[in-house]
């Protein structure tokens, strides 16, 4: 396995190669994001309390731009127009998924999420949505706890999905205590953005920390196949059921996709692992230049990279480089189990030297 580390790197460099963008950075912004709501007003309020619906796409798009409008000041020292915030990094990430439809109902039981249906629907069996739920609430929640956001921690809350309510927090004080390490990282975060002192690479490793810190936390809940609606795990499967027996949740989201795209899902969790290593700076520019190499669509079973037709030759590779890792990691389990930080120095390296030459 001595070969890993400069294998990885090839990955990592890959997505730091720097191409070409649109000279205005509006031209860069997720999906909607001038409709989004830009400030907490702009949702309903009932008793001096702020509702916000995160299953409907703008209404979370919005709460990453609040987010982004309200840290925009800390990050002003570092570059003008906001451009070197790194939590861009989120709202980007969410926008490429309503894009390529991975926000939609993979089921296809419902119309959530199709343009013959609601369009600005977010699915609550899609395996995207559910990791970017805790991607958006945790961060955006934390803020709102640190007194960035300039109201009280109990001014905001989030609406549940129409299903699987349990797995998901919706305040600060919930999600404090369903997550109190991820939490506090967040807000570790914030403590060091609000410091005059602060520098943008410290800023970065906080950031990471905290990202990585809430996939770990989150990601087990969504593959699960022993559980029903009310939260209550099944260890044993059963083929009949009494009359008014809760029907058991026996698939976890992976199973509602094609086994090439499920794959894709498991590593590009796995990357992302590598990714936060090398403190990968996820600025508005460097955010937008790296999605292009994420594949524009879901994957369907015949679609073997490096020979996707609808797909760029850097897609294609990019695609085929994550393969190989997931594959890796299913394999031996390797990625899984020794700590991606044992090449931090080295990557790191790496990524300057390819974001040198780019």
């Amino acid at each position: 396995m001595a070969f890993l580390p400069s294998w990885v790197c090839v990955l990592v460099g890959c997505f730091s190669v720097s191409l070409a963008g649109p000279s205005n950075l509006s031209d860069l912004e997720p999906p909607l994001w001038k409709d989004s709501p830009g400030q907490l007003s702009d949702y309903r309020v009932e008793n001096s309390m702020y509702i916000i619906n995160p299953w409907v796409y703008l209404e979370r798009m919005g709460m990453y731009k609040i987010l982004l409008n309200q840290t925009a000041r800390y990050f002003a020292k570092f570059a003008p127009e906001n451009e070197q915030n790194i939590l861009w990094g989120l709202p980007l990430q969410y926008g490429w998924q309503y894009r390529t439809g991975r926000l939609a109902d993979p089921t296809r039981r419902t119309n959530c999420g199709y343009e013959s249906g609601d369009l600005m629907c977010v699915s609550v069996d899609s395996w995207w949505a559910d990791l970017n739920y805790f991607l958006c609430s945790l961060p955006f929640l934390a803020a709102v706890d640190s007194g960035i956001m300039g109201i009280s921690s109990d001014q905001v809350n989030l609406l549940p999905p129409p299903k699987n309510q349990r797995k998901f927090c919706y305040n600060v004080s919930s999600c404090h205590s369903s997550f109190p390490e991820t939490m506090s990282k967040w807000n570790i975060f914030y403590q060091h953005l609000q410091s005059p002192f602060s520098k943008f690479d410290d800023l970065l490793k906080y950031l990471w920390t905290a990202h990585t810190s809430t996939l770990a936390d989150t990601i087990k809940s969504f593959e699960d196949r022993d559980m029903d609606e009310s939260g209550k795990h099944h260890p044993q499967q059963t083929d009949t059921r009494a009359e008014n027996e809760t029907p058991h949740i026996l698939t976890h989201r992976y199973d509602y996709y094609s086994k090439t795209e499920a794959h894709f899902e498991r590593s590009w969790v796995v990357a992302v692992e590598y990714i936060a290593a090398v403190h990968f700076p996820t600025t508005l520019i460097r955010t937008y230049n790296f999605q292009k190499g994420l594949p524009p669509r879901i994957l369907v079973t015949t679609d073997v990279a490096p020979f996707i037709n609808d797909f760029t030759t850097f897609q294609n590779v990019v695609l085929l480089l994550l393969n190989m890792l997931g594959n890796m990691d299913k394999s031996t389990g390797y990625l899984c189990t020794e700590k991606p930080n044992e090449y931090s120095s080295h990557l790191e390296s790496s990524s300057r030297d390819y974001g040198n030459n780019s």
